[in-house]
């Protein structure tokens, strides 16, 4: 019996679907024949926290080239057989059209309807930039993936062959919103206006958002993600019912994933077109509303790196915050709790420094949002700009905040 492993030779650079269309059928298969991983590299944007095939655990000698660091990764570093490449979604896009083809791309699909064709159900994000360079293509037909309607869809006669395998889908399901989410929840939503394009991405701060938006309309999604906060939006009536939402990913459980299905305005496409800079500067009014690990006095933005570990990526930070900040009307929204480790660590910091890492220059700095306010830091001088975050600082640390600031002015 036939086996996507099968495919797999020795040396092979391997591009694999990742997110909610991580093959099940793939993880499987390597895990019975681990052989078939050695002194292959594998190729793909797993997420930390949403995928969990490890490929470097399955042989001692496969590789990994990854976007995001995870703790497999981290693993992998220290061995030598992980590479993180620093790019953000734009630097990806990039880096997958330059970069010689894979030889091998494996999808998990649809399987083909009465005319041969496929969708990539739930994510046409990085998929299509490689799949027509790849030198070889087979697919994964899962019956559970829904069919949505994507910019991007395979043809059976670009497979060099396919294996029809019913299992479980990878679900997603979404960090349960407290008292801090609540309010920095009301806080965006006082800001964002009726009409507005809105561009989230997933954690407790959306979802918080999302019921807080019930009472706005004609709102209008553009985004690298859409999470069951967009079904808490379209069952209220916020969003308008005549406007395309376009995403590159759906992640939720299956029934969100029916709800997507369902949803006529949804549209699929890949990231070289949502994280399009100048895409996003043509839409009025767009309002990207992202998260960090901190943010300094000077209005610098860290969503990369806590404690001197890096936790995550860039990932479409840097490009919504330039398109955001180019759009008619446009707004930057950074969203952060006040503080961490039980209140005893203000994320609201001075200084970004050697355990940061800086995402988000000063320059591009709009608004930041914690549950204490926001902070409005557009046209502000470096003083003003200073006391603004201060003044949404935990209540506790904003006299070494104003004491910090004091030694850093005579340095200026």
């Amino acid at each position: 019996m036939k086996r996507l492993v099968d495919a797999i030779e020795p040396g092979a650079r391997v591009f694999v679907s990742t997110l909610s269309t991580e093959s099940p059928l793939l993880r499987d298969e390597l895990r019975d024949d681990p052989e078939r991983a050695r002194d292959v590299t594998f190729m793909g944007v797993q997420f930390p926290g949403i995928d969990s095939i490890d490929y470097l655990a399955v042989h001692a000698q496969a590789r990994l080239v990854s976007y995001f660091m995870s703790p497999a990764v981290r693993a992998g570093l220290a061995e030598g057989r992980a590479e993180l490449l620093s790019l953000d979604y734009r630097g990806i896009v990039r880096h997958l059209r330059d970069s010689p083809p894979p030889d091998l791309a494996i999808a998990q699909l649809t399987p083909p309807d009465a005319e041969g064709w496929c969708s990539p159900g739930l994510a046409s994000d990085f998929m299509p930039l490689v799949w027509s360079r790849a030198k070889r293509r087979i697919a994964h037909f899962n019956p559970r993936l829904p069919r949505t309607r994507a910019s991007f869809r395979v043809h059976v006669s670009e497979l060099e062959f396919g294996i029809e395998a019913d299992l479980p889908l990878t679900a997603f399901s979404e960090t349960a919103c407290g008292e801090v989410e609540t309010r920095i929840g009301a806080h965006v939503a006082a800001l964002v206006r009726d009409g507005d394009t809105v561009q989230f991405g997933i954690g407790s701060v959306p979802v918080a958002l999302a019921g807080a938006l019930s009472s706005h309309r004609r709102l209008r999604f553009h985004g690298g993600m859409a999470t069951s906060a967009l079904q808490t939006l379209w069952d209220s009536g916020a969003l308008d019912r005549d406007a395309r939402i376009t995403t590159g990913v759906v992640l939720g459980d299956t029934g969100f994933h029916d709800f997507c299905a369902r949803l006529e305005p949804l549209w699929l496409t890949d990231v070289a077109h949502t994280h399009d800079v100048t895409a996003i500067a043509a839409i009025r009014r767009f309002v990207a509303i992202n998260g960090a690990v901190e943010v300094d006095l000077f209005g610098q933005v860290n969503s990369e790196r806590a404690g001197g570990v890096i936790q995550a990526g860039a990932g479409g930070l840097p490009t919504f915050a330039a398109g955001a900040l180019a759009s008619p009307g446009g707004r930057l929204l950074i969203c952060l709790g006040a503080t961490a480790k039980k209140g005893s660590l203000s994320r609201i910091v001075p200084a970004l420094d050697a355990q940061a890492l800086c995402t988000v220059p000063r320059y591009l700095a709009d608004a930041v949002v914690t549950e204490h306010g926001v902070a409005e830091l557009r046209h502000l001088s470096l003083d003003a700009r200073a006391q603004a975050l201060i003044a949404i600082a935990a209540p506790e640390h904003r006299n070494s905040l104003e004491q910090a600031w004091s030694e850093l002015r005579k340095r200026v």
